[in-house]
């Protein structure tokens, strides 16, 4: 019988587990580990990497995440593995069938090597002078197109196997700034906000995870981003979004977010969302959160285990060959 996870998930430095690293997952078992860059190699690392994961922390479905946007968030590329649209470019070459193929070929290309969550669809709607953080990382430019190609890649994710995680909840587009590097604060009203920035959320409240944002929305609590607001995880994404699945953070290592590591996942924790992400593979960071993360119980376990019975199997039979085909049949359009 294996030990109850804590609720947060870890990233690690390089592409094996280091000794410590090891040492550190065994004491703390965190419910996830998710991968960057640095930690890839060829796919048979990238494989034992997450095998090595599953077997220190005891649990056959233990969830291996990752970023696999397409465009300029892509984890996994050449040589190894095919380069991806961003999702801006799928409007101009065959729409949401297209759209759908390529989500279906990247959950494959996850699944394959033990990668079991993508950080996708961003469903954020960008603001004519919104950061470029988002950018061509949006569907598009209105919330019923961003919402018509997040569901169609969302369902893509799920019939190959792998959880989608729906960013950046409830919006990020309108943001000034970008929150890796400061905390952005959003002034539009909230019926304003509610007319578009949580409108595709809200269309997709069905889905299994999100992600908050680390934006603070003036309307609706100035004194913390959504991350940290038990008003805004409350009143916006469990109740006017109507999201009930297993809500996670952004990176807590991001300088949106102020405090010690301690203090910053304790608030995200006091908000009301279920798991707390550290990505950057520091362990005196990655040990403050894991030292106020719960063990993970109650709601938040029955969300988890709910998310993670929809990638049980089997998964939805699709011919990957003629997906293929039409993918870079309308890449090469483009080009």
């Amino acid at each position: 019988m294996s030990i109850a996870p804590r609720a947060f998930i870890c990233g690690c430095a390089g592409v094996a587990l280091s000794a410590d690293e090891i040492a550190f997952i065994r004491q703390w078992r965190p419910w996830g580990l998710i991968l960057f860059k640095r930690n890839i190699g060829a796919p048979a690392d990238v494989a034992a990497l997450t095998a090595r994961f599953r077997e220190i922390v005891g649990r056959a479905d233990a969830p291996v995440l990752i970023d696999q946007e397409g465009g300029r968030v892509q984890r996994m590329g050449p040589p190894h593995w095919p380069k991806y649209p961003p999702a801006a470019a799928f409007a101009g070459i065959g729409g949401v069938e297209v759209a759908r193929d390529a989500a279906r070929l990247m959950a494959n290309d996850l699944r394959a090597v033990g990668v079991t969550v993508d950080c996708l669809p961003v469903l954020d709607v960008p603001a004519p002078d919104g950061h470029q953080i988002i950018g061509d990382r949006a569907y598009g430019p209105t919330p019923a197109v961003v919402a018509e190609f997040g569901r169609a890649v969302a369902e893509a994710m799920l019939a190959g196997g792998v959880l989608p995680v729906i960013k950046h909840i409830p919006g990020h587009g309108r943001a000034l700034a970008d929150s890796h590097l400061e905390l952005p604060v959003v002034h539009a009203s909230r019926a304003e906000l509610e007319a578009t920035d949580f409108a595709p959320f809200r269309a997709l409240a069905d889905m299994p995870v999100a992600m908050t944002a680390h934006v603070v929305y003036t309307a609706l609590d100035p004194a913390g981003p959504a991350t940290t607001s038990a008003r805004v995880v409350a009143d916006i994404i469990r109740g006017h979004i109507g999201f009930d699945g297993l809500l996670m953070s952004d990176d807590m290592s991001m300088k949106a977010l102020g405090g010690s590591f301690g203090e910053r996942a304790a608030a995200t924790f006091r908000a009301g969302v279920d798991l707390a992400l550290h990505c950057n593979g520091d362990l005196g960071e990655a040990t403050a959160v894991a030292e106020v993360a719960p063990i993970l119980g109650g709601r938040s376990l029955e969300r988890a285990e709910r998310a993670l019975s929809l990638i049980a199997g089997p998964h939805v039979a699709t011919n990957l060959v003629d997906a293929r085909a039409r993918l870079d049949s309308a890449i090469a359009g483009l080009a």
